[in-house]
């Protein structure tokens, strides 16, 4: 079986989820037999062939959007059914991972007529910020027209190059609507989670018939959350406080991932730098020593099984460049294509197979760990599956600084205090404060176990945080490991 043969075959586990998941994340009907017509193993992609006129542009990019916007719902539905599928009817994940496979491709070619129509003077393309998500926003190339946003284009007449006649380019049914899909959908759920409070509300005080504490000075059902005094900056338990470590934990792995965007059913794993610690124990004398760090600053201290991994992207990818990232890590996926010879990670099954196998040995420890959990999720084969048996323990150190470090402190920028990695491992003494996280893997990885070990230190002694008093919101007095894991009750 080639590497790319189990695209196909995934599709054996259609009826496996026609059975638990009827209906994507947007509250939609899946149409189970569109999704065994699409071709995985070749692409869903609309290519509008070399040197394309502008209605193949419009057109193939219209089509392409058409596809994104019903698969994509599926994509992101499938983690809520899959760990919620109790009777364990759905065996495998990898057809979630398939989906997610082609239409990282997909978006690939998008992107490319997006391009190709800049390029040929059809439109001008804003990425902008529209509530929870990006989008890339068509205007006309000129300014001519009064409304940027929709309209006809005279394509002849924006110098479209090569093109005899007049062409009219439709812009308003080719815009990019994944941005208003995802605030649709969030409000769906603040709606639900209001209706679902206000229920348990009024039950409550159905059932107390509107009592009061003990001696009748204070109401015990209030709209108002607000606070004051020192504990108004003392932060909420969240739903992150489960991925806090318990006073036990002690050897971890720590990882980070650098990816060419922050959606893994789009974008493309491109680097991962993981490293072992110890909290507690000492350094095992048998391991080998003297790992180096692009900073040459960083001491190693208690570190070791370091790796650093670097993968590649498509062509299609590569050629279109991605200036952010390369501002932001020196990553430049120009020279990241495959046909260079980098392996993709999600075609690389060695890989994959590699680091779930670390993953599982121990805790595996990361900065806004729910990040890197919904990459392996798409992105590694087995990972699901072992997460869901309750084989793979998290820990993330934004809970760490959000709730035990007396740095993080609210402020206007920041309502619930500074807790970006960089923050957290300068206030922890592990980032020297004239020097920035580096957004590298390895380099992170490190910062973030050194911060993590000074704080439990500094938490021990001053009998705080996992050795501290737990209380309902459970975010201290721990015992065990701690961290989070499916299927465990704390």
């Amino acid at each position: 079986m080639t590497d790319s043969a189990w695209l196909e075959t995934a599709k054996d586990d259609i009826a496996q989820w026609a059975m638990v998941m009827t209906k994507d994340a947007d509250d939609n009907p899946i149409d189970w037999r569109w999704v065994r017509s699409l071709d995985l193993f070749d692409g869903l992609g609309h290519a509008a062939g070399d040197n394309p006129a502008p209605k193949a542009i419009h057109d193939a990019l219209k089509a392409d959007y058409a596809v994104r916007d019903r698969l994509e719902p599926i994509i992101a539905q499938c983690s809520t059914a899959f760990m919620t599928d109790f009777d364990r009817t759905i065996a495998s994940y990898r057809l979630p991972r398939a989906l997610a496979y082609v239409n990282r491709r997909l978006n690939d070619t998008i992107s490319t007529l997006l391009d190709a129509g800049e390029r040929r003077h059809l439109w001008k393309v804003s990425r902008e910020r529209q509530g929870r998500g990006m989008a890339a926003v068509l205007k006309p190339y000129s300014s001519a027209t009064a409304d940027p946003n929709q309209g006809t284009l005279d394509a002849e007449a924006e110098g479209a190059d090569g093109f005899a006649g007049t062409v009219d380019i439709t812009l308003d049914d080719i815009q990019d609507r994944s941005a208003a899909i995802l605030n649709a959908r969030a409000e769906r759920r603040r709606a639900k989670r209001e209706q679902s409070h206000a229920g348990r509300v009024d039950m409550a005080r159905a059932n107390l018939s509107g009592a009061t504490a003990p001696g009748g000075s204070v109401t015990l059902f209030s709209n108002d959350s607000s606070s004051s005094g020192a504990a108004a900056h003392k932060p909420k338990s969240d739903w992150r406080d489960a991925y806090l470590p318990g006073r036990d934990v002690d050897m971890v792995m720590g990882i980070d991932i650098e990816t060419t965007g922050t959606d893994p059913a789009r974008d493309y794993i491109i680097d991962v730098g993981f490293e072992f610690m110890n909290m507690v124990s000492p350094r095992p004398t048998d391991v080998p020593n003297g790992y180096a760090y692009e900073q040459g600053y960083y001491d190693a201290g208690d570190a070791y099984g370091q790796s650093r991994l670097d993968f590649g992207v498509p062509p299609a990818n590569a050629a279109l460049g991605n200036e952010l990232i390369r501002k932001l890590t020196g990553i430049d996926v120009r020279d990241r294509s495959s046909k260079a010879g980098h392996r993709l990670f999600d075609e690389w099954p060695e890989a994959q197979t590699g680091l779930l196998a670390r993953l599982t040995q121990q805790p595996y420890v990361a900065h806004n760990a729910t990040f890197e959990h919904s990459w392996f999720m798409l992105n590694v084969a087995g990972y699901a599956e072992a997460y869901r048996a309750g084989r793979i323990t998290i820990i993330d150190t934004l809970p760490m600084s959000r709730q035990w470090d007396p740095g993080s402190v609210p402020n206007d920028e920041h309502p619930y205090g500074d807790n970006t990695l960089d923050a957290y491992a300068k206030r922890q003494g592990a980032l020297d404060s004239a020097h920035n996280e580096r957004h590298l893997g390895l380099e992170d990885t490190h910062i973030m176990l050194v911060a993590m070990k000074h704080h439990l230190a500094t938490l021990k002694a001053q009998g705080q945080g996992p050795w501290g008093p737990g209380g309902r919101s459970g975010v201290g007095g721990r015992s065990g490991v701690g961290g989070k894991s499916c299927g465990r009750k704390w």
